[in-house]
């Protein structure tokens, strides 16, 4: 454990943006009492399938709440925070408890200390509130690769602050992130020694600029009980931000090594499927959008993720999937957003036979409404 652990803290040199990688939202009150914290996702999805044998067209089209969160925060004298967030949608198997944590905050901004169920800090992506997302879905690499997004245990975080480094006169130039969890996600218990360390750095010299590093390693058991080793799960990311005259462009890459086993979807909400075996994993996106004077921002989005890399890319079951989104955000005012995107899926094939071609009709449309409690 304390080589792990030493490994780590040296990763931390490596150095993406500071953000609240622990709960999605902050509370409002300043003055210590409880704030009324959640937001609702109501959604429609068109989705695009093609046609069957006699004509008759596969394409399906449906309502839903994508998520309705609610829960309360708030700061207790002296130095104590709570932070409490439950899922409501039934669409996301609630309800149940998302994030519920304790934060300690003497040391603020140089240490935090929290415990309880929070988000893992790792990447940019992840780390940001699914209410502040510019796309109405995460990239595919992060939601496999992070799964499951959110874990028990004790955080602890911190800012350079006020202090100038490196000649610059700004704040928070560097902000890092440190967890121990059980590794076995939201809710559930964890029946071994073992814990999931992980580290995040964020390095922002500039208001405009921010790069940042992630890192990741734990053991579980194997689902098969007859398997005394323990499975491996390790995984790193790099990621970039730049703001700069109007525009935002994200980019970020996520590599994931796993032994044993492996966590196929999650997400928001979803609960990831067990797979078994060893896979070598990876993925990136980069994302570009424009803050016009009229609320609205237009998006466009690549991202490819290969669920394993050991394999030919015409393996139907593990092949390379890549995504083109253009969107539409508008932004009628502090608390609502109206999102739409449109999903151009791309399959990966290595092979000229049509038996093995992996492109399919899968391409979707979706329209989402976000109205914010607090």
């Amino acid at each position: 454990m304390k080589r792990q652990l030493f490994t780590l803290l040296i990763f931390f040199g490596l150095g993406t943006w500071y953000a609240n990688a622990q709960g999605c939202m902050e509370p409002t009150s300043t003055s210590g009492g409880p704030s009324i914290i959640g937001y609702i996702q109501p959604e429609f999805r068109y989705e695009f399938n093609g046609d069957n044998a006699d004509g008759s067209s596969k394409d399906a089209s449906t309502f839903c709440f994508r998520r309705a969160r609610l829960g309360v925060a708030g700061n207790i004298p002296y130095d104590f925070s709570y932070y409490v967030l439950a899922e409501f949608s039934s669409f996301q198997n609630g309800p149940y408890m998302l994030d519920a944590f304790v934060s300690y905050n003497r040391f603020k901004p140089w240490l935090r200390i929290s415990m309880g169920q929070f988000k893992k800090p790792f990447g940019l992506e992840l780390s940001t509130g699914c209410q502040d997302l510019y796309t109405i879905n995460r990239s595919k690499v992060v939601e496999e690769l992070t799964a499951p997004d959110r874990d028990l245990g004790v955080m602890l975080s911190g800012t350079s602050g006020t202090k100038k480094l490196f000649g610059l006169d700004r704040e928070n130039i560097i902000s890092w992130y440190f967890s121990l969890t059980n590794g076995t996600g939201k809710n559930v218990f964890d029946g071994d020694l073992k814990k999931d360390y992980t580290g995040r750095v964020v390095i922002a010299p500039y208001e405009w600029l921010s790069v940042g590093g992630s890192y990741l390693f734990g053991k579980q058991k194997n689902p098969d009980v007859t398997v005394k080793e323990m499975d491996e799960r390790m995984r790193y990311g790099a990621d970039l931000q730049l703001k700069k005259y109007n525009f935002i462009l994200q980019a970020e890459y996520v590599f994931g090594q796993d032994k044993g086993s492996k966590l196929v979807g999650g997400g928001c909400g979803s609960t990831p499927e067990l797979v078994v075996g060893d896979f070598k994993s990876n993925g990136y996106y980069a994302q570009l959008m424009y803050n016009t004077p009229w609320k609205i921002m237009p998006v466009v989005k690549y991202e490819t993720y290969d669920p394993n890399m050991d394999l030919e890319d015409f393996d139907h079951s593990s092949y390379r999937n890549s995504t083109m989104t253009f969107g539409i955000n508008y932004y009628p005012n502090d608390w609502a957003r109206i999102q739409m995107n449109y999903l151009y899926k791309t399959e990966t094939s290595s092979s000229t036979e049509l038996e093995n071609y992996n492109e399919v009709p899968n391409d979707m449309f979706h329209l989402q409404i976000q109205i914010k409690l607090n």
